[in-house]
């Protein structure tokens, strides 16, 4: 049962920014969420639904990966399943030296693009009111579980400098309940009414107690298959957003429809003993603008989920692809993400380290201390996915023991390409990718103190 003791519970320590409660029912759990009154009328609270969490079990105290039923099947409004099982995660906007605000992507009756440009303009806001930047430090996005977040993070890629951190997950919800810290508000979503909702991290100009930084890392989990494809004839379907589509062979002038690739691409994978997920990962050229502002142009790379193939076209999952826009297969390789695990947990080492070095250099009290970090795991990784227990979590834990983590399993892996980005696999594209699949995203958070002169 939801009570407000348990909700109080939240702010014993600095660091709980999010808080796993299972539960067999949403709708019947949503009138109980009145509890969120009591963690007060300036701290923001995100309520979303997961089918899977990591975490400390409450009894035991051993850190487990659980998931439980479906995520999805499928897209559009009357593919979606209700889940074996799932559980309510709460995400609690409440970091010590930094201001936060939940801020939400009302869903577009018309052009996208525009409520896109209204919702970055709120976060800008948001951010110049309260520092002296109207550039947040990071973003911890949600989007509703029918959305496409794809134009949602380029927009927000080219509207944000390179160090503001925006990691999340892009099917996180049925239903939202969130509440703004600004207004003390509590909304419910009804289905279609709210396409996202971003938690807003921006510096207090009234506190300059030291520095707090977001690290990310991502541990990629596909390989590439066969040769690069050039779109020849598009088709979109809004309906279910999904695209059909013929192409050819880089170089080539024959025109393939979806049977023949397919039939090349399984032939390349013969080799694997069970049929691995496939994507194509489509390279899009265009031009990106917010607001008033003028168009720019940006190189991006676009997942799009494989759905199948027959004698007129290739069907993938999501919309927004062009004629000429070239793609190439991907497909889930566990070995691949063992390699980039490897590399993300060499990654969060380097903080360690530069912990260790200005304490060795006796300037121990300046150094950087990671306290605490969330994690977003693509739902179809796992001990399914690598045959054994919380693999995806060893980096983190192994680097930082004793340091609150939490974590959730997601439709859609979100964190963007950035200078802070640690950990991407060796050979991986440096166009812009702010959505993946088969991946995990890590958001470490450090405090450094103030120096002395300071």
């Amino acid at each position: 049962m939801l009570s407000t003791r348990l909700f109080t519970r939240f702010f014993r320590s600095q660091f709980d920014p999010i808080s796993l409660l299972p539960i067999s029912e949403l709708d019947s759990a949503l009138p109980r969420l009145c509890a969120l009154q009591s963690l007060g009328s300036n701290i923001p609270v995100i309520v979303t639904v997961a089918s899977g969490i990591m975490g400390r079990d409450a009894v035991t105290d051993e850190f487990k990966e659980v998931k439980w039923g479906a995520l999805f099947s499928g897209f559009g409004e009357e593919s979606y399943t209700r889940f074996i099982n799932e559980g309510l995660v709460l995400t609690v906007g409440y970091l010590p030296g930094l201001k936060v605000e939940a801020v939400p992507l009302r869903r577009p009756t018309k052009t996208q693009a525009i409520w896109v440009d209204n919702f970055i303009k709120d976060i800008k806001e948001y951010s110049a009111s309260v520092s002296s930047s109207p550039f947040p430090v990071g973003i911890i996005l949600f989007g509703e579980a029918s959305s496409d977040m794809k134009l949602v993070l380029e927009k927000l890629d080219h509207a944000m400098p390179m160090d503001t951190v925006i990691v999340g997950d892009e099917r996180g919800s049925f239903d939202f309940v969130h509440k703004s810290g600004n207004d003390s508000r509590i909304i419910c979503s009804k289905k279609g009414n709210i396409e996202a909702v971003a938690l807003v991290f921006a510096r207090d100009r009234n506190r300059s107690l030291g520095t707090i930084r977001f690290h990310v890392a991502l541990s990629n989990g596909v390989s590439t298959v066969g040769p690069r494809y050039k779109a020849a004839s598009v088709k979109s379907n809004n309906a279910d957003c999904s695209t059909w589509l013929t192409a050819r062979r880089e170089g080539q002038q024959e025109n393939l429809d979806g049977q023949s690739i397919l039939l090349d691409i399984n032939n390349l994978l013969d080799n694997h003993v069970e049929s691995p997920d496939l994507h194509i990962g489509v390279i899009k050229h265009r031009k990106l603008s917010t607001g008033a502002e003028k168009p720019m142009p940006r190189t991006c790379i676009s997942y799009h989920g494989v759905v199948g193939g027959d004698e007129e076209y290739l069907y993938v999952d999501g919309i927004g692809i062009k004629t000429g826009d070239f793609f190439q297969f991907y497909y889930s390789d566990p070995n691949i993400a063992l390699a980039s695990l490897t590399k993300v947990h060499d990654a969060l080492k380097s903080i360690k380290l530069e912990k260790k070095s200005k304490s060795s250099k006796g300037d121990g009290d300046n150094a950087t201390n990671v306290f605490g970090g969330i994690i977003f795991a693509c739902y179809s990784r796992g001990e399914s996915f690598f045959g054994r227990q919380n693999v995806d979590s060893s980096p983190f834990l192994e680097n930082f023991p004793g340091v609150p983590v939490s974590g959730i399993f997601c439709g859609g892996e979100m964190v963007r390409p950035c200078t802070t980005v640690i950990g991407q696999c060796e050979g991986a594209s440096p166009i812009s990718c702010c959505l993946h699949v088969y991946s995990t995203v890590y958001l470490a958070m450090s405090y450094t103190p103030p120096s002395v002169e300071d």
